[in-house]
């Protein structure tokens, strides 16, 4: 009979170390009857055996009448192991032997701790007879072993007398020649040990080890100095074999000093030079040094604060030990737990900004220097630790490269220029990086982000120096947009000598190939030569030297702008920035400059520290020394410019302007005026007797220039004089009025910008108001200039408590501005809303100046059109801008609620606008109130939405029953239940049910799911305008307010307009992926011509795969031409003229459509159908015509009137089967078109 092998039972593991010392079928009541269920069945003899054994021990348990519980079991097993040991090795049947401790084993991990204690001694004994004998199998061995470990580990401990005998015998075990029963033995051994820790007795079990150890090394030792025979040598060193495998195991759990001992014999070990012994002491090692991730957060945490702590106390002993400090984290970067990486990188940072001084790096830069001297000398402290960091850069830090490359990205920063001279090295490896593909490579991102702080850091210059960049090439291309985007605090000479002197020799060999006829090459290298020049905004970024050079850039920037115009935006917007940064540092004092710059790298704060106030002066002086030329150019420029072009000049000339001399800038503005004023007699002087389009052409022609002009002179308004000022406003003045609806615009616009100036408003503000009263109405293009001006008047009048009686001309300023909010242009209405906010932050910042009710004053100004308001028009934006008020200042909902009467009481009106801009103003007030408000106007609120809803003809039932779910959501359904009228029961059940299906849905799907579900219902946006005064209750309607992005579908036109929705997102994200850089998350660089081929490699793979996506077939005129399914083989152009042809495709398409419409598209067995008779024809090497029924999804419906309909295509297929069953395919054609023949004569 075999022997029993427990690893065939079910078991469980009994530690979490994951061993093979396993209980059966923990958990069981009955052991015994769980092994008979389990193995009964089975035909291997050793299985038997046990089964057998297992159910003696059941009848014996029945025996004595008691429970089948485990110590019942114990008892019995041990009773019947103990006659079985007296016996001895003879009388023993080694299959029953085996089989009982088998059983034993599985009994033992179930039996309380004071059942082990008391009788565990008696047990232990038997065992130990039983496993003595050589006649018990192997796996009688292993099951023995796992008994005693049990005992020992939950018997008493204190004792080592009582102990020492078994844990004698499994360590004898653990070199036994058995493979299985060494194992068992070693994993014995090693929860033993486990049980150990923390006790005395750890010590004299661990010493056990240490002597066992050391016997047989002497052993093997001494076979090979011949003092034994040539038999003991080999097993001698056989033991030592086993025993260094089990020390895998458990030589991290014994005491340090046998462990110790252990440990030193390693070294002579090694040098045996042997690969069996050399590979089991590192494995040992490794398992030894091995620290879960929690220890190693720790170490890296105590490093980090210790290192700290010490440096500030002793600061050279730190210094000298940072280069060992730096290598233990690098090897906690490595490691496998997410938490010590975590934590390694925030200690990497915390000693990098803390431990590396100024003191250090010169020490270092001092030494670089001497060594390039011919000097020698050891490196410095900080040439150890930038090697230690461009070691982050090798293969094994290859999971971590996203931190190593933040680290570098923080050593650069910190070094800045001096890391030219410490961090060369890394740079190369970084560049070297770039050349490597995205699919071997997924950093790609952050290696830009640390190459670019390379760049901030070190200066472009250094960084092309040291990367060897001296042309531009495939190869290298990648660098062009990290400069673009990372530059900062370089020099202006690095952009006319280093970044033009690219452009020119790139300029030469464009001419070149253009002369070979190598287009694609020449168009590449032009793409080159505007990547260069988008450089000139960054250069322009806090450069270094503006006073010394930018006489030189105003040449270049003036010669550029005359010639080659397709570059003019590129150096308008750098002329911006220039100005601006200088600007901002006269203005920014230093205090609150600190406070802006926690998002900045310190690269970017060093070279703004470096713009102080005495900078910013001298580089301005340099600039409008040199900007009367520049204001020449962008002129004449300007005058003959288009629409779009004159977007990107006129922020350019207004900020020369700001900082240019006044009677330079007056020049140009009176030589600006003149001309206007010439264009404006000559359009007076126009002829009346000429033809129409004549007429028309040289209105449009003079008009344009006027508006040219006048944009000009409204650009130069920063630099211009108070008397200047003067003479642009006497020329807006009658130009409000102008009947062309262009000057008319412009003009507007000029006077807004205009009125900006407070003194200038201060002076004026009589004529002002009179001209605002005057110029009424204004045409459509002008509208939204015109409410630029009135909300500046408003917040003037309002702000002055000194102009009291003029509040009420400006009451009609406000009346005009509520009317814009139902302006079908969105600009416009957008611009409204956004001035009505305006003025009311206006009123409250004049509340918090001691007038607290005067934004309530302009609350209630506002509420009196709804008495005085005479049209459904002039009441529904009054309400519009009231719901807007609401939605915005919380301080007003509760002077809100005291219109909630008149509000329900205008809904009764029969009039759409104005009930849908009172359900907008409700929503609004329910949406921003909290739940104790609203318990308090519930009854209110819940009866006048009801009061109307059966009024059917607006179709505004689902935007009330929205507004119900909102209340239902803050105030529960018990509240709104209690005030809910009678005859709406059944409006409420069916919100209830719709929300417990949420729940259900949420609750089967993931937890992620339900978790964004959860915040997206939450999360509030901004004002939407659309969302809240909707006219019916679909997708944006059935929301938890105007800020949801959850829905709730209540009709079936719903649904469906949330799946038109859901495709066009669909649509939209689509488009918007194939302009996205998918490697990095950014908007795709179409200028970088790498990238680009890039992603077009990428969509042709992921395309290639669909076979249905053929090309696109063209007729000769160029006509796209598209198939039906049954004619795309034929690939045959489609003739116009061919009537016959259009109309068999015309019905095909129609036939296609229903089909695809009614239950989605399907395979139809279209390639038996005849194209000359009816039927379907028998094809070679085909399989025979069959009926085919395409699967429906109605089938899957819940409702059962869709789940017949679609049934009744399978019937009819059965039926049709049925007929023709046992006839050929032609007979049964045959049959069928003397049928069809039938019909027709009875017809």
């Amino acid at each position: 009979m075999a022997d029993v092998d427990m690893a065939e039972l079910p078991q469980t593991p009994r530690t979490t170390a994951g061993d093979d010392d396993l209980s059966l079928l923990d958990g069981e009541a009955d052991l015994a009857a769980a092994i008979l269920e389990r193995l009964g069945g089975s035909p291997r003899e050793d299985f038997q055996h046990l089964c057998a054994t297992a159910a003696a021990m059941a009848q014996a348990v029945r025996d004595r009448g008691v429970e089948p519980t485990p110590v019942a079991y114990f008892a019995a097993a041990a009773t019947a192991l103990a006659p079985l040991a007296r016996a001895g090795a003879g009388g023993a049947d080694r299959h029953v032997a085996g089989a009982l401790l088998a059983f034993l084993s599985a009994v033992l991990p179930a039996l309380p701790t004071a059942v082990v204690r008391a009788r565990g001694r008696e047990v232990a004994e038997d065992v130990v007879r039983v496993l003595e004998f050589p006649s018990t199998p192997d796996s009688g061995v292993r099951a023995g072993l796992r008994c005693l470990a049990h005992l020992i580990s939950a018997g008493d401990r204190a004792n080592w007398e009582a102990v020492e005998p078994l844990y004698t015998v499994i360590l004898r075990l653990a070199t036994d020649h058995r493979p299985k029963v060494r194992k068992q033995a070693h994993s014995c051994l090693r929860d033993v040990l486990q049980s150990f820790q923390r006790q005395a007795i750890l010590v004299p079990a661990s010493e056990g080890i240490t002597r066992c150890f050391e016997r047989f090394l002497l052993l093997a030792g001494g076979s090979s100095a011949g003092n034994t025979g040539v038999a003991e040598g080999p097993k001698g060193a056989k033991e030592v074999l086993y025993i260094l495998n089990g020390l895998k195991c458990y030589l991290s759990l014994m005491a340090s000093k046998p462990s110790n001992t252990i440990l030193k014999y390693f070294k002579a070990l090694l040098d045996l030079q042997q690969p069996i012994l050399t590979r089991s002491i590192l494995e040992i090692l490794n398992a030894v040094g091995r620290k879960s991730g929690d220890e190693m957060a720790s170490i890296a945490r105590l490093l980090h604060v210790g290192t700290k702590k010490i440096y500030n106390q002793n600061k050279n002993i730190c210094v000298v030990k940072l280069p060992l400090i730096f290598t233990s984290l690098g090897d906690i970067l490595s490691s496998e737990f997410e938490e010590a990486r975590f934590s390694s990188v925030e200690a990497f940072r915390g000693l990098i900004d803390n431990c590396i001084d100024e003191t250090m790096v010169s020490q270092g830069i001092a030494q670089i220097k001497a060594r390039r001297q011919g000097l020698k000398s050891d490196p410095t402290v900080i040439e150890k630790i930038c090697a230690i960091l461009e070691g982050l850069l090798d293969v094994r830090y290859s999971d971590v490269w996203d931190k190593s490359f933040h680290l570098i990205s923080v050593t650069f920063d910190k070094l800045g220029e001096f890391s030219a001279d410490l961090l060369p090295e890394a740079l190369k490896n970084l560049a070297d990086m770039q050349n490597m593909t995205d699919d071997d490579f997924s950093f790609r991102k952050q290696l830009n982000a640390c190459i670019g702080s390379a760049v901030a850091a070190m200066g472009p210059k250094n960084v092309l120096e040291i990367l060897q960049i001296r042309s531009l090439c495939d190869e290298n291309e990648w660098i062009l947009p990290i400069l673009e985007k990372h530059i900062v605090g370089a020099s202006l000479q690095f952009f006319f000598k280093d970044v033009l002197g690219f452009v020119k020799v790139i300029e030469k060999s464009i001419t070149k190939l253009l002369k070979d006829d190598k287009l694609f090459s020449a168009k590449r290298a032009e793409g080159y030569v505007y990547s260069l020049w988008s450089l000139l905004p960054s250069c322009c970024n806090y450069p270094c030297d503006t006073s010394s050079n930018f006489r030189v850039l105003q040449s270049v920037l003036c010669d550029t702008l005359q010639n080659q115009p397709e570059l003019r935006g590129i150096v308008c917007s750098s002329i911006q920035v220039l100005i601006k940064q200088n600007k901002e540092a006269l203005l920014v004092s230093r205090e609150e400059d600190i406070l802006s710059v926690d998002e900045l790298s310190k690269s970017e704060i060093r070279a703004k520290e470096r713009y102080t106030k005495n900078l910013a002066e001298e580089n301005l002086k340099a600039i409008r020394d040199y900007s009367s030329k520049l204001l020449d150019v962008l002129c004449s420029i300007f005058l003959t410019s288009s629409k779009d072009a004159i977007g990107l000049l006129q922020p350019a000339i207004s900020e020369i302007a700001s900082v240019s001399d006044k009677d330079v800038v007056g020049k140009f503005f009176l030589d600006s005026i003149r001309k206007l004023l010439d264009a404006t007699k000559a359009v007076n002087a126009e002829p009346v007797n000429d033809s129409l389009m004549q007429i028309e052409t040289n209105s449009n022609t003079n008009s344009m220039t006027r508006a040219l002009l006048l944009d000009f002179a409204a650009s130069l308004m920063p630099g211009l004089a108070a008397k200047s000022i003067n003479v642009l406003f006497s020329y807006v003045k009658p130009a409000i009025k102008d009947s062309d609806a262009l000057i008319q615009k412009r003009a507007y616009k000029v006077l807004s910008m205009l009125l900006k100036d407070a003194e200038f408003v201060e002076k004026n503000l009589d004529v002002l108001l009179e001209l605002m009263i005057s110029s009424m109405p204004c045409q459509f293009p002008s509208k939204r200039y015109r409410l630029e001006c009135l909300y500046h008047l408003i917040v003037y009048i309002l702000k002055d408590s000194s102009m009291v009686r003029k509040r009420d001309i400006i009451s009609s300023f406000i009346t005009e501005i509520l009317l814009a909010l139902k302006e079908a242009n969105k600009k416009t209405r957008n611009r409204a809303y956004d001035l009505l906010i305006e003025i009311a932050r206006a009123c409250e910042d004049a509340g918090n100046d001691g007038r607290k009710d005067s934004l309530h004053q302009f609350f209630g100004m506002i509420a009196g059109g709804l008495v005085s308001g005479q049209t459904p028009y002039a009441i529904s934006a009054v309400v519009t801008g009231l719901a807007r008020l609401t939605y915005e200042f919380s301080e007003l909902i509760g002077i809100a609620y005291k219109l909630l009467p008149q509000t329900f009481l205008l809904m009764q009106r029969n009039n759409r606008e104005i009930v849908k801009a009172n359900l907008g103003f409700v929503k609004a007030l329910v949406a921003k109130s909290k739940a104790d408000m609203l318990h308090e106007h519930l009854k209110g609120v819940v009866e006048g939405l009801l009061s109307w809803q059966s009024d059917t003809k607006n179709s505004f039932k689902a935007k009330v029953k929205s507004l119900i779910e909102i209340l239902v959501k803050k105030c529960g359904l018990d509240a709104v239940k209690a005030v809910m009228p009678e005859e709406n029961m059944k409006l409420l059940t069916n919100i209830r049910k719709i929300n417990e299906r949420k729940m259900r849905k949420a609750k089967s799907s993931e937890d992620g799911d339900a978790m964004s579900m959860a915040s997206g219902a939450t999360r509030q946006s901004r004002w939407n305008h659309t969302q809240m005064f909707s006219d019916f209750g679909s997708d944006d309607d059935e929301s938890d307010g105007p800020f949801s992005t959850q829905h709730t579908v209540t009709s079936r036109a719903g649904s469906k307009a949330s799946t038109r929705s859901s495709r066009r997102r669909q649509a939209d994200k689509s488009l918007l992926e194939k302009s996205i850089d998918q490697s990095t998350g950014e908007p795709l660089d179409l200028l970088d011509q790498k990238t680009v081929r890039l992603a077009l490699k990428s969509g042709r793979k992921r395309t290639a795969p669909d076979d249905d996506e053929d090309d696109f077939e063209v007729d000769p005129e160029g006509r796209i031409i598209v198939r039906e399914e049954r004619e795309k083989r034929k690939k045959k152009p489609v003739s116009r003229d061919d009537d016959d042809a259009d109309g068999k495709s015309s019905v095909r398409s129609q036939s296609v459509k229903k089909r695809k419409t009614s239950s989605g598209w399907a395979y139809t067995g279209h390639e038996y159908t005849s194209k000359k008779a009816g039927g379907d024809l028998k094809k070679k090497d085909k399989m025979e015509p069959y009926a085919y029924w395409p699967l429906d999804r109605k089938l899957l419906n819940r409702r059962s009137d869709r789940k017949a309909s679609a049934r009744k295509g399978m019937a009819s297929v059965m039926k049709v089967t049925k007929k023709l069953e046992g006839k050929s395919a032609s007979a049964a054609l045959a049959a069928k078109r003397t049928g069809k023949m039938k019909h027709k004569k009875n017809k």
